[in-house]
This record gives structure tokens, C-alpha cells and sequence, in this order.
């Protein structure tokens, strides 16, 4: 038995039997083929026919002979390449001189079961050689298959038995496993980089939502499964995939039809080998489907059979990858000399001719003449004037794989063979022919490395796959003749890195020259992110706005990057700018108007001061209690002073000065508030004069001490205050987003919130003890004004509180201030506005009897005289005496002879009686 023969037939039950000189058959498969002896067998496999009559198999008898229909005129030129290039070798001295190469050619049918039937053929005795004679050379290499389905039944029968197999149109990239195919080899780009070509295709034209098309077989769901994973890392939804082959029913391929239909969209790819994707194309053009943009992949972008005018109505425009063409100029000569009428018994050749010369050829046998059918040939039909583009050698590109197929297995064959021992300058043989094993030739093929007479270098990789390169072709009718024109390419860079090249301008897209748009949702504008459609794949979104504080500064952001703290987004939500920075400022209307009021305030202050100045003489005057009124004056001009701490840029000097210069003017102030009151209050609950020893405790020292005790105590507060945590300056970026707030940080909330606190303890005490001397006699009704003026006070720094919590920025200074303000012409007015209208506008008023009302209230009147003298009275015989309101010194100086008597004792009480006045002065 032959060699690998021995092998596969002791293995499988398959066709002949070894007897000591012959090879017996036992059966075959009656697989027409293309035979050529030779001292080395080259096995080759192709889809000269690409479909596959269904037959019923009973397995009770055996099955019938296959039959397979629709002749392929480029399957058939594969055919013809292979036979060319083995021809060329052959008549080549330098690569196998002295070694002839032959070959055996069968027809797969484009079936995966076909396929199989062809590669037992192959190992089993040929056909054309009579059972006698002596066995052939086993076959060293095979050449198959087109179809990956097809190349991975052969490998997987084929590869246990270490035969080298070489593929021109296998693409599938799970035949680069070399665990399962180690003896796979290919000349033509795996998926993988099919894929990626794919993807950087969809990439480059901004395309994210596209159909997909995929053959029933290993070619098609690999190679969708290889694209779809690479457009997903791309952010690329597929919206469907249908699936097709050339033995569907038509029911299938409507349906398929119909999902293009009710899809949104614009571009699909169609991985689909030639005549599994016709039946589709057919159809699309009977329903006129126009407005889709078609991806192709390698198997049918420059495929003859559907580039016509009438196919291109629908996929005109169709853009896609093509292996990499060449010009093999001899070949056009070996194809004119193709006839019927050279070797009649040569298969496939009459179907050839009646293809392209559209007649029968004539046999040896058939009628001639008148009996001829009307469809036979005359026999005087040449292919010279051909101008079919079966017979157009200048853009082969599968065909060229196959020629580099061939040569490659030569090559393997010439290092096997061949040898140059040291010292000789010439090859020679070193193995014995009928030793060649093909687990050798693919051994061998693995380190093949040459420069073919076209200048390519031809070489595979550790997984037995060419360099990845690639044109990319676009369909376009000139002339009416459907063009592939190459507008690019796409390749592996010296770098190692992906590679591609477009030129736009040469396209012709479905859509004219503007290239189709192709996404589930409009790219989102700058200044706006992809919101996800519940339901809906990634590619389907909503564009919603940026947040405040973030920006999308391209187009079709994913999400909004948040700017820095010092900036905000603008109003495009593109561009982060700087936040503005917001105080209290002089130069804007709020400001101004603050610092009008404030001065405003501490100018009616100082004129009440000049008026009680001028008037200080007047009953009015005296009987205010002119030191406690002055120093109030004083601290109300502090108080109206303060708001101006607080307007302007804040810095560490204005923080604590506010705070603390707010806090002790105002405790001065109600302090002196609190001293008047309690004067009051003690001059109008005491008893009568002969029981007012109380009022010896409340002289001028007294009410300083108060005042100071009082005052001394905020003072206290905000020491401790500005030691422990002072008021500093503080970016406040948290409350306004959009704006930098320059404020003064409080440092310690505890010692603020103390600090008005305090404060209003004060005023409390001072309002309660107002009210308690609310009526007194007479018409003097300080102590109802004071009453007024606390509740003023009160009620304007109780709504302060939830006002200054709740505003935001400058506003929160503005409300201090105005609780500043309001408060501070609450006291002026309630207070000193009644004693100013009766000096400046009632004079006639200002006199001892409208204040002290009727002679009853004598003992009132005589209690404000003593409290006058104590505060510091005019003399009287060297002595500091009291007198009412309505007595002059000069009055009393003309008294000469006073009545005198003691009262109380220590104290000297004098009566005027004459002038209805009443004095006294202490010893």
C-alpha cells in the first residue's frame, strides 16, 4: 500500500485494498476532476459548482450520485490558476528541476459533506489511471478549501495524519488554532484581522448602530462574533443579525428581508460568502430596498456574479475589504487555450464553454448537421474576441492566493528535496522522492520564506496565516459596468500597529458623496451627556445637560467632568471659567446704599449731640441725665460706624474688628440704656423723701460702675473670643456653587451666638425694667420711650436670627448690617427724636411746668432734682445744688434770705416758695 494510504484506509473503511503489486478498488465516489501525473501529487479543492442538490438518503441502498449545480466561472478559474502555476513550475528549472509536479482537482460543491467525499477521493486510487498500474505518489499538499466550514471538516479529518493543507479562501479565524489544525496553512488574512479591519472601517465613519448579516456556517457566525466584539469595545450597537444560506427557503430569506425593512438602520454588514448572500441581494432588489449603505466582506466584495447593473440599484455604493490584487499577465494566455475540443474527457470544461460562449460543445458521437439541437455549438467558436471578465488577469486577487498556494507547497517540496552539502556549489537531491512524506512538506512549510517573481514575500506566521493586508473596495458604475475601485487600504504598520487608509473623495456612497449617517440617536452636542434609554442598547440615548459645575467639552460625551473648585461651568456647560467672587462691596448699589444709611445714622447721632450741646441749658436737656445721654450719643455713633467693618473685600484685620467693635459699641449702648433705667425705675418706686435712702446708691459713681460692669463683661467674651478661634477670612465655595463667597468665618459659633446673646440678656433686662416705669407722673416719659425703643431692639434681632441662618453670600452681611442699622435708629429715634422735637420744634414746651404737671406730683419733681444735683447741678453758695427744670441760675441767685432746713439728714433742703421752686445740695 501507498504511504499515507496505508494510513487513512487501515483507519477508515474506504476504497481499496493493498495486494502484493496493486491498489484495488472497492468502491468510489465518481467525483469528476482535473488530473495531471506528476513525480510530486498536489491535491486541490474548489467550489466549481456552489450548490448542492438535496437528495434523500434512505441507508438502506446506496446513496445516488451527488449532483451539484450553478457552474462558477471563478471557481472555476481558481481551478485553472492552480493548474497554470503548477505548469510554470514545472517548465521552471531552478525551483524543481528534474521534479515533476502533479496534481488532482475535484469539486466541492461548496458543501462541507461535498468536501469530504473529495479529500477521501484524493487519498484513494485516481480514477483516471487503469487498476493495474502501479500506485501513485501519495498526495503531499493539499490546496482547499474556499469555504471555512469546508477547510474545517478537511482539516479535521485530514490533520491527524499530518497533511499539510493550504487555503486561498478559508478566512475563519478558529483555523489558527494550532492544537486542533496544526497542518493548516492559509494565504489569505484570518477574520481576526478581518475584523479589526471592520471595525476601524465603522470607526472611521463615526457609525454606531448597524445590522448584521451572517451565513449559516462557520464563516459567517465566527466572523460576526469576531466583529461584533471588536465594535463593542468601540461603543458600537449591532441592531440585528440575520441569518442566510444559499439552501434557505425563500419563507427565510423574506423574513430576513423584512428585519431590514422595520429597522432604523442606515449600514449593514453582510458576512456572507458569495452564493449564500445572492438569494438575499435578488430579493432586496425585487422589493426595491434603496437606503441602506452595505459593508462587505472579503468573500463577495469583488465576486463577478452579483456585480451587475441590476444588483447594483440596491447595493450601489457597497464599501468593503478585498485581499490584495496582482496582475499575473501569462495567465490570460493559459486561459484563451481553455476548449472543449483539446481534451474532451477534461471535467468541467463543456460547462466552462457553455457559459461563456453560450452553446454546447460537440462530442464525440453527437449528431452534426440539421440533427444538431439548436443550442449546440458549431465547433468553430474560439475564445480569442472574449471580453468577459473571466479572461481579465490584471486584478486577480483569490486567484493570486491560489497562485501563491502552489508555489509556496513547491517551495516546501524544494527545501525538502534539495540539499548543498559543504564544498558544492550546486543543489541536489538528498531525499528520495517516494520517501516524501507530507508530514515533511508541512514541516517544512512552516519556515517557507520567499520573494515571488512579483516581488511579494510569502511567508506564514506561527499560526500558518499570512501578513494582514488589505484594499478597500467600493462599488461603483462606470460605463455601465459595476467597478471595484480601490479607495484604500488597511494593513500592519512597521510598527506593528493596525494601519488605516482612506481616501474619502474617491467613495461613491448609497447616499451620493455624503457619507451616511448611521446611529440609533443623534451624537450629543457639547455641553450635554448620554443619558441610557431604559430597554434599549447603549447606542440608543437621550442628551441631557450638563449639571451645574460640570462640562462636556466634546461631542458626545459619555459623562460631564466636573471643573475645579475655582471654576464653574459656563452657561453652554462646555467651558469651565472662574467663579465669581463675591463681598459686600462699596462700588455696587447695595453697598453704597448700606454705607449711605450708616453715615446717614452717625450723622443724626452727632447732630443730637450739637443739639443737646446748644440746648444744654434747657429743662429738656437737664432732665435727661446729661452724662448717661452723652455717652449713649457716643456709642450710638460707634454703633452706626460699625456697618462700614463690615462692607469691602474681608481680610483677617476687618473680620475680628466687625465681630467684636459691633459687639462692645451695642453692649456700651444698651448698657447705658440699662444704667438710665434703672435710675429711672429706682427714682419713680422709691418712697417719699423721708424713706429714700435708696437713692443715696445710685449717684454718678454708681452708674458708671454699672455701665462699666456691664460693658467689661462683652469685653471678657470677646477676648476670649478672638484668643481661642478669631474670625478669619474664608472662601466660601459650598453655599453658591457658581460663586466664591469672600466672608468672614465666625471662627467659634459658640462665642458668637454668646456675643449676641449677651447683647440681648441686656436688652431683655433693659425692656423689663422700662416697662415695670412705664406711667410715671406728669409729663416726663422717658421711661415709656426707653420701653419702645427695647422692644424695637428686641424684635429686630429675634427676626434676624432665621433671616441671617437662611441667606446666601453677601446677603447674610447685608442682613447683619441692617439689623445694625435698624436697630441702632430704633434707640436714636425712640429716645432722643421726642426731646429734639420739643427743643427745636415745640420751645414753649421746654419749661419746668410741662414737665413736672401739677403740685401733687411734688415729691417726683423733688426726686428729679436730687437725681439732677447728683449728676452734676449748677452751685449755689459754693454748694452743688439741685433745681427743677423750669428755675434759672440766675433766679436763683437773687435769693437772699431762703428758708433753710435740714432734709434728709447730711443734706441741706432749701424751699423757694416765692418762685415756686424747690432745691437742694449736699454737704
Amino acid at each position: 500500500m501507498c504511504g499515507l494510504q496505508r494510513v487513512i484506509l487501515g483507519s477508515l473503511p474506504l476504497l481499496c485494498i493493498h495486494t502484493a503489486f496493486a491498489c484495488e478498488l472497492l468502491g468510489r465516489f465518481d467525483m469528476p476532476s482535473l488530473f495531471k501525473a506528476g513525480d510530486v501529487m498536489i491535491g486541490g479543492i474548489f467550489p466549481v459548482f456552489n450548490k448542492q442538490e438535496n437528495s434523500n438518503t434512505s441507508f438502506v441502498k446506496e446513496p445516488a450520485e451527488v449532483k451539484c449545480a450553478g457552474f462558477d466561472l471563478r471557481a472555476f478559474r481558481w481551478t485553472q490558476v492552480m493548474m497554470f502555476a503548477i505548469d510554470e513550475i514545472n517548465k521552471d528549472s531552478s525551483l524543481l528541476p528534474n521534479v515533476s509536479l502533479g496534481y488532482r482537482i475535484l469539486d466541492s460543491c461548496a458543501s462541507p459533506t461535498n468536501t469530504l467525499r473529495a479529500a477521501l477521493t484524493l487519498v484513494s486510487m485516481p480514477e483516471e489511471i487503469e487498476p493495474t498500474a502501479p500506485c501513485l505518489p501519495p498526495i503531499s499538499a493539499l490546496i482547499a478549501e474556499s469555504g471555512s466550514s469546508q477547510s474545517l471538516a478537511l482539516a479535521g479529518t485530514l490533520g491527524p495524519f499530518r497533511v499539510p493543507m493550504v487555503s486561498y479562501f478559508s478566512t475563519c479565524a478558529c483555523l489558527s488554532d494550532k492544537a486542533k489544525y496544526p497542518t493548516f496553512f492559509r494565504t489569505i488574512p484570518s477574520d481576526y484581522h478581518q475584523a479589526k479591519a471592520l471595525a476601524a472601517l465603522v470607526k472611521h465613519f463615526g457609525w454606531t448602530w448597524i445590522g448584521a448579516i451572517q451565513s449559516d456556517n462557520d464563516y459567517g457566525r465566527n466572523g460576526v462574533l469576531a466583529f461584533t466584539e471588536e465594535v463593542q469595545k468601540l461603543g458600537v450597537c449591532i441592531a440585528f443579525v440575520g441569518t442566510v444560506l444559499r439552501t434557505y427557503p425563500s419563507s427565510r430569506i423574506l423574513d430576513v428581508v423584512d428585519m431590514i425593512k422595520q429597522s432604523t438602520v442606515k449600514v449593514i454588514l453582510s458576512f456572507v460568502p458569495e452564493g449564500d448572500l445572492y438569494p438575499l441581494m435578488r430579493e432586496v432588489v425585487r422589493q426595491n430596498i434603496t437606503h441602506i449603505q452595505w459593508i462587505a466582506s472579503e468573500a463577495w466584495i469583488t465576486a463577478a456574479r452579483p456585480s451587475t447593473p441590476e444588483i447594483y440599484s440596491s447595493f450601489g455604493g457597497t464599501i468593503g475589504f478585498g485581499v490584495r490584487k496582482m496582475a499575473i499577465p501569462k495567465l490570460r494566455h493559459f486561459l484563451m487555450g481553455i476548449s472543449p475540443y483539446t481534451d474532451p474527457k477534461a471535467a468541467f470544461v463543456r460547462d466552462f464553454w457553455e457559459k461563456i460562449v453560450g452553446c454546447q460543445p460537440l462530442s464525440t458521437g453527437e449528431p452534426s448537421g440539421s440533427e444538431r439541437g439548436s443550442n449546440m455549438c458549431t465547433g468553430a467558436e474560439t475564445l480569442v474576441d472574449s471580453q468577459d471578465l473571466f479572461f481579465n488577469v490584471t486584478q486577480l486577487r483569490v486567484s493570486y492566493n491560489v497562485y501563491k498556494a502552489v508555489y509556496a507547497v513547491a517551495h516546501a517540496i524544494n527545501r525538502l528535496i534539495f540539499c548543498k552539502k559543504e564544498g558544492e556549489s550546486q543543489m541536489r537531491p538528498c531525499v528520495n522522492l517516494s520517501q516524501i512524506q507530507p508530514t515533511e512538506v508541512s514541516d517544512h512549510l512552516k519556515t517557507v520564506h520567499f520573494i515571488n517573481q512579483f516581488g511579494e514575500a510569502v511567508f506564514f506566521d506561527a499560526n500558518g496565516d499570512p501578513p494582514a493586508a488589505y484594499d478597500i473596495i467600493n462599488w461603483q458604475l462606470r460605463a455601465g459596468q459595476v467597478q471595484h475601485v480601490t479607495v484604500g487600504q488597511f494593513g500592519l504598520a512597521a510598527n506593528k500597529a493596525y494601519e488605516l487608509s482612506i481616501q474619502e473623495d474617491n467613495i461613491v456612497w448609497r447616499t451620493g458623496k455624503s457619507i451616511p449617517v448611521a446611529v440609533c440617536s443623534q451624537i450629543c452636542p457639547v455641553g450635554t451627556r448620554k443619558a441610557q434609554i431604559k430597554g434599549k442598547p447603549v447606542c440608543c440615548f437621550d442628551c441631557i445637560p450638563c449639571a451645574d459645575g460640570t462640562i462636556a467639552n466634546t461631542t458626545g460625551a459619555a459623562d460631564c467632568s466636573p471643573c475645579p473648585q475655582e471654576y464653574w461651568s459656563n452657561d453652554g456647560r462646555d467651558q469651565c471659567i472662574l467663579k465669581t467672587v463675591e463681598f459686600l462691596s462699596y462700588h455696587e448699589p447695595m453697598g453704597i446704599a448700606l454705607t449711605m444709611v450708616s453715615l446717614l445714622g452717625a450723622c443724626l447721632s452727632f447732630a443730637t449731640v450739637l443739639v443737646f450741646i446748644t440746648y444744654k441749658d434747657t429743662p429738656v436737656v437737664k432732665a435727661s441725665n446729661s452724662e448717661l445721654s452723652s455717652l449713649l450719643l457716643f456709642s450710638l455713633f460707634l454703633c452706626f460706624l460699625c456697618p462700614l467693618t463690615f462692607i469691602g473685600r474681608p481680610t483677617a484685620w476687618t473680620c475680628m474688628l466687625r465681630h467684636t467693635a459691633f459687639g462692645v459699641t451695642f453692649a456700651l449702648c444698651i448698657s447705658c440704656m440699662l444704667g438710665k433705667t434703672i435710675v429711672v425705675v429706682t427714682a419713680f418706686r422709691s418712697t417719699l423723701p423721708s424713706n429714700n435712702n435708696i437713692m443715696n446708691w445710685l449717684g454718678p459713681k454708681q452708674q458708671r460702675v454699672i455701665i462699666f460692669c456691664c460693658t467689661q463683661g462683652h469685653v471678657l467674651i470677646c477676648a476670649a473670643w478672638l484668643i481661642a478661634a478669631p474670625p478669619l477670612p474664608f472662601r466660601n465655595t459650598q453655599d453658591q456653587c457658581s460663586k466664591i463667597i469672600l466672608e468672614c468665618s465666625v471662627g467659634s459659633q459658640l462665642a458668637f451666638w454668646c456675643v449676641l446673646g449677651y447683647i440681648g440678656l441686656l436688652a431683655c433686662l433693659c425692656f423689663i425694667l422700662a416697662f415695670l416705669a412705664r406711667k410715671p407722673p406728669g409729663n416726663f416719659n422717658e421711661a415709656k420711650f426707653i420701653s419702645f425703643s427695647m422692644l424695637i431692639f428686641c424684635a429686630v434681632w429675634i427676626s434676624f436670627i432665621p433671616a441671617y441662618v437662611s441667606s446666601p453670600g453677601k446677603y447674610t452681611v447685608a442682613v447683619e448690617i441692617f439689623a445694625i442699622l435698624a436697630s441702632s435708629f430704633g434707640l436714636l429715634f425712640c429716645l432722643f427724636a421726642p426731646k429734639c422735637y420739643i427743643i427745636l420744634l415745640k420751645p414753649e414746651k421746654n419749661t419746668k411746668q410741662h414737665l413736672m404737671g401739677n403740685k401733687k406730683h411734688f415729691e417726683v419733681k423733688w426726686r428729679i432734682a436730687r437725681l439732677a444735683a447728683e449728676s452734676g447741678g449748677p452751685t449755689y453758695a459754693g454748694k452743688r445744688i439741685g433745681i427743677y427744670p423750669d428755675l434759672s441760675a440766675e433766679l436763683l441767685k437773687q435769693q437772699t434770705k431762703p428758708e433753710m432746713r435740714l432734709y434728709p439728714p447730711g443734706k441741706t433742703y432749701i424751699d423757694l416758695p416765692e418762685h415756686n421752686t424747690h432745691v437742694f445740695h449736699c454737704q
